[in-house]
């Protein structure tokens, strides 16, 4: 109690000295602002593993995300990426030293290894590491598989009983143009698997990309019929275009995506977006916080919720106004409390979060 209170005025102190252009006060659109653990909850557990999204649910997430990937004979996995080098241990498995290649993903050259050259049963003969290993703790490393999507719902199931309430799942495609280019189209596979498991059939489920056309297929096969399942555009850097829009020859970027009207054309097949958090409060040269945008208001005009990414407690990913110390390693609770505030206060209606308990905190001490 004490910390929490410690905490509480820290929050209130940076609060009250932050400038005038860096507060906003819209109200959400959403009846209840929720908590996605971010990968599970990557500052305290490897990313996508049944560990991490255990540990977020315990620490009270609405929603788990996995990031959706595709294995070599079409089995649905949890990566960030489809290259795998720096998440698992399969640098260290000789039998795999000749499938490290290089790749072109969505117009960049990646070097490594690619869930696409792997069966499901090789995958699961590796094991998960830490992505971040100068910033967060290495034990568990070598400890958890590669979950497949079918293991993480049954999973979220379980865990869903034991907390008393449904928890949602919020899956991303990841490169889905690539992945259909390779004849392992995704979005198809997707639905299939939350029709099979009768936790999807009624839970909360928000998927997610960053391109547009498979939205748009999936607004059109979902119609109406399935009312527990939303979609999520996620938005890139201003300057930065989807990458079937790049395929496609096209001009549309994610700048243009939020413009009023591109955010209308958005909510013709979307129910949110999920910007960086900059995209709604920039930062100033020297990473303090600057004047809100007018997003947050130009998304909920149209009917659009905000769900933007991604809050993580270390000091580098703060704003400079919540920093303890001088080390951009510092773990820092209060500092990541006071930064969620100023963005609840702005309206926002779910947020990523790598530590879900100290996103769930920031809802209780508002």
């Amino acid at each position: 109690m004490k910390r929490l209170c410690l905490a509480i005025a820290f929050v209130a102190g940076v609060l009250a000295v932050l400038p005038a252009a860096a507060l906003a006060h819209e109200k959400p659109l959403a009846a209840r602002v929720l908590v996605i653990g971010h990968r599970g909850a990557p500052a305290w557990r490897p990313e996508h593993t049944l560990a991490s999204y255990g540990k977020a649910i315990a620490d009270g997430a609405d929603f788990v995300e996995p990031d959706l990937v595709m294995t070599k004979d079409g089995v649905m996995v949890a990566r960030h990426e489809n290259e795998i080098g720096g998440t698992t241990d399969v640098a260290s498995h000789p039998e795999f030293a000749a499938r490290k290649t290089t790749k072109t993903i969505d117009g960049h050259a990646e070097t490594g290894w690619f869930t696409e050259d792997f069966t499901l049963t090789e995958l699961k003969t590796l094991r998960a590491r830490e992505r971040l290993p100068q910033l967060r703790s290495t034990k568990y490393d070598g400890e958890f598989q590669i979950p497949t999507l079918d293991e993480i719902i049954d999973f979220v199931a379980a865990e869903s009983a034991v907390v008393g309430h449904p928890v949602g799942i919020i899956p991303e495609i990841k490169h889905g143009s690539y992945f259909q280019r390779l004849g392992l189209p995704m979005e198809d596979t997707l639905l299939a698997t939350l029709a099979a498991h009768s936790y999807t059939r009624t839970a909360p489920v928000e998927i997610q990309s960053f391109e547009i056309a498979n939205l748009k297929y999936l607004r059109g096969k979902l119609g109406t019929m399935h009312p527990n399942i939303r979609l999520l555009q996620l938005i890139d850097a201003a300057d930065q275009q989807p990458y079937d829009v790049v395929a496609a020859g096209g001009k549309l970027s994610y700048g243009d995506m939020l413009k009023p009207v591109g955010l209308h054309e958005i909510a013709r097949y979307a129910d949110a977006i999920g910007p960086n958090i900059n995209a709604i409060i920039p930062s100033t040269a020297d990473g303090h916080l600057g004047a809100p945008t007018t997003l947050v208001h130009d998304a909920h005009a149209a009917g659009l919720e905000l769900h933007p990414y991604t809050f993580r407690p270390e000091n580098q990913f703060l704003a400079r106004d919540f920093w303890q110390g001088s080390d951009p390693k510092t773990f820092n609770e209060a500092g990541l409390l006071a930064e969620i505030r100023v963005y609840l206060d702005a309206g926002i209606d779910a947020f990523f979060v790598d530590d879900p308990a100290i996103g769930r905190k920031a809802l209780t001490i508002r």
